[in-house]
């Protein structure tokens, strides 16, 4: 009878919860058609890999910047061609040692309304960027992005970061270190309101207080997120306020797929890049627009400063060299020698991207050597031979090793796999979601593991800091835990080099050092490619394909 009673419960009780989802579902569709009915303009993009966080202090991948650069500002930002412009700073001054910044703020910047204010919302002052910056430095928050701020003298923050007055903000750096203006142009550098933090606490990630064009409407984590327009934003274009489109509706459909059919069917207005799932339904072999498409999708192509690459976890702290044969850095010279990028690049991504056969700087930045003789082409002969010099043969083969992938490499991931096994190594591959992947790289839970990196300002030293010593995850980008003495001098001393053109040999040597003893087996360097409908006007695209979405139009035909 209790057992009975328990599975009566069981039963109303599940019933109930789909109930609620229902209703959830036909709430959100009845806003979405009260938005309709007012005939308002809402750009809909689909977003695969999840949103976990709306707070700027965790916008550690694209998933996560795109949605917080429509919420927040920062003092400065990049434009299309990755020049540094104003933002919330309206100018700046470096001082002539490269050590001390100090920015004039605008004065016609608020927060967005909210009941965590007094009086609905406020300006923002420069105490606003002090309380900001310390507290993604702040180790209490646990900011994957508190190494952008390891210039800082961090035992003395009172007085490296602080405000002259409301409108007047200073920042002291140890060294020079050329990058670091670009650094603050980072969503990580974002302005918030402590009176958010103190108001909602923890649950600030779901209920976000920025400055940007669009503020959070509604959020129903893993269903749909929607941003609503700020009507009191500063920015103006021609004249006219700024952002131009009345809302942002953020889809989270797993399957890229069942993402692109509903872009087909106009039901979003943009999808990214390419997908094994569509690439060949949508591109020619020669990376076109094919026929069918062309009046009806607009392709918009650019430089991207994105590096696909598999990553070797060596860190040789508490392991042991035969068990995990990644150590030897012979055997990851043969995995980098064993698979051809050209054949990968031409049919598994419809020549879109270049083939990853120099360092980990991509194509587009100015260290990056079109003739570089460091790298890593096919070379199956090569790879036998230095895994025999590590002394794996037929007789005693290399123990198969375990890579892991997220589900949309899956393709890439088993033509290494195919290619590796023709010289003699073996390759397992484990998919898992891009949350969990995420989270076991950054514990040094993965021996080798596919990921990218995406420049997150507009310098070199972004790649070459995933490989110095004091930045090992999870408080920092080296994820593959290298640590390597020489490197790290190399690294440090490039800093002092002022002008350009030292500054890009310099990055060039290190670049070469670091593929020498291969961390990284480099994949390719990709190309942004971004489809609209052709309703959508005014989106264009940037080397690190960040989503600018304020001076975007949508005209009303076949508006849904």
């Amino acid at each position: 009878m209790i057992a009975l009673l328990k599975y009566i419960f069981i039963t109303i009780r599940v019933k109930l919860l789909l109930l609620a989802t229902v209703l959830l579902v036909v709430t959100l569709g009845s806003c979405y058609n009260s938005t309709r009915s007012k005939n308002e303009s809402i750009f809909r993009y689909n977003e695969a890999a999840g949103i976990i966080s709306l707070d700027p202090a965790f916008s550690r991948d694209q998933a996560h910047i795109w949605v917080c650069n429509q919420l927040y500002n920062s003092l400065v930002k990049l434009d299309d061609n990755l020049n540094i412009i104003p933002s919330v700073a309206s100018s700046w001054d470096i001082s002539d040692d490269g050590k001390e910044y100090t920015f004039h703020l605008r004065s016609d910047v608020y927060f967005h309304t909210d009941k965590c204010f007094n009086d609905g919302t406020r300006k923002v002052v420069a105490e606003d960027f002090v309380y900001s910056f310390k507290r993604v430095i702040d180790p209490i928050t646990a900011s994957p992005g508190s190494w952008i701020f390891s210039s800082i003298e961090e035992s003395d923050t009172e007085h490296s970061i602080y405000a002259v007055n409301d409108s007047t903000l200073k920042i002291k750096i140890r060294e020079p270190f050329p990058p670091f203006l670009g650094i603050l142009s980072m969503k990580y550098c974002s302005v918030i309101p402590h009176e958010a933090v103190d108001y909602y606490k923890n649950d600030f990630r779901k209920h976000p207080i920025g400055t940007g064009p669009f503020h959070l409407q509604n959020w129903v984590e893993n269903i749909k997120l929607v941003l609503r327009k700020n009507t009191n934003y500063f920015e103006f274009n021609n004249g006219v306020r700024l952002p131009h489109m009345d809302g942002v509706s953020v889809s989270f459909l797993i399957d890229k797929m069942t993402a692109f059919m509903e872009f087909v069917k106009g039901n979003f207005d943009l999808i990214s890049g390419i997908d094994p799932s569509y690439k060949d339904e949508l591109l020619t072999r020669s990376g076109e627009l094919k026929k069918k498409f062309t009046k009806k999708f607009n392709m918009i192509e650019g430089p991207y400063l994105n590096t696909e690459y598999l990553a070797f976890f060596v860190d040789t702290l508490d392991q042991d060299f035969e068990k995990n044969p990644l150590l030897q850095k012979n055997v990851r010279k043969a995995i980098n020698y064993g698979f051809d990028r050209e054949k990968m690049i031409h049919y598994l991504r419809n020549g879109i991207g270049t083939p990853g056969t120099a360092g980990i700087i991509p194509a587009g930045m100015p260290a990056y050597d079109y003739n570089a003789s460091y790298g890593y082409n096919y070379n199956p002969q090569k790879s036998k031979e230095l895994l025999e010099a590590s002394g794996y043969n037929q007789t005693n083969p290399l123990p198969t090793i375990a890579l892991t992938t997220t589900p949309d490499y899956l393709d890439l991931c088993k033509f290494v796999q195919s290619q590796l096994k023709d010289v003699g190594i073996s390759i397992s591959i484990n998919v898992s979601p891009s949350a969990t992947v995420r989270e076991l790289k950054a514990h040094g839970k993965l021996e080798f593991f596919r990921a990218s990196w995406i420049a997150d300002y507009p310098d070199e030293e972004n790649y070459l800091s995933m490989f110095y010593t004091d930045n090992f995850a999870p408080n920092g980008p080296n994820y593959t835990h290298f640590s390597n003495s020489n490197i790290d001098d190399l690294y440090r001393n490039s800093f002092n080099a002022i002008d350009t053109k030292s500054r890009t040999a310099n990055y060039r040597m290190i670049d070469s050092l670091i593929m020498e003893e291969a961390p990284v087996a480099v994949l390719y360097y990709d190309q942004a490619t971004l489809f609209t409908q052709k309703n959508i006007t005014g989106l264009t695209i940037n080397p690190i394909n960040i989503l600018n979405l304020e001076k975007v139009e949508k005209s009303p035909t076949n508006r849904k």
